[in-house]
Parts: C-alpha cells; sequence; structure tokens
C-alpha cells in the first residue's frame, strides 16, 4: 500500500466551488478499485491551501484512477480554480501508530 498527497491551492473565491465539486464526487474516488481511503485537509495558516490524501493498493491502482474518466473529469472541473501549481508525492508508509 502507498500513499498518494497531493497539494493544491486555490483562488479564494473559487475554494466553495471545489468543496462542492469534492464532496459531490469524494465516495466515487474512494469506491475505485484499489482505493482504500480518502482524506481531505485544509491548511491553518493559508486557508486556500488544501491537501487529498489518498491509499492504494498498488501503483497500477492509482495509474488505472488516473487514466479513468472519473479522474479526468474531476480534474478538468478543479485544474481551473487553482492560483498555484498543484504539486504530488507518491510515498510508502513506513510506519502508523494508531
Amino acid at each position: 500500500m502507498f500513499v498518494r498527497i497531493v497539494k493544491m491551492s486555490f483562488q479564494p473565491e473559487k475554494i466553495e466551488e471545489f468543496l462542492n465539486n469534492f464532496n459531490s464526487k469524494k465516495e466515487f474516488i474512494r469506491k475505485f478499485p484499489g482505493c482504500r481511503l480518502l482524506e481531505l485537509y485544509r491548511d491553518k495558516t493559508n486557508p486556500n491551501i488544501f491537501f487529498t490524501y489518498s491509499y492504494w493498493d498498488t501503483e497500477q491502482d492509482l495509474e488505472n484512477y488516473r487514466n479513468s474518466d472519473l479522474f479526468k473529469g474531476v480534474w478538468a472541473q478543479t485544474k481551473v480554480l487553482f492560483n498555484d501549481k498543484p504539486f504530488a508525492w507518491s510515498v510508502d508508509k513506513v510506519a502508523s501508530l494508531p
């Protein structure tokens, strides 16, 4: 299992639109084959910045999602709302303490 972290910065007046889009699609993303967890975080000091954390069984599962019509639609709606370049990382979880 590995984690995909995406940092996104939005135009302040577009945040509500982003949240509406995310909320309407989050269950579809979470139920995509291979996705085990989907979380959305908001930066405490800069409310324009959000992070998604998604847990995937394999890198191929993430690639299948990234090549899907679902992702293409979500990304098309999301990227026009940015006020800065997004950043993404794929990381292996090394430790987790409940």
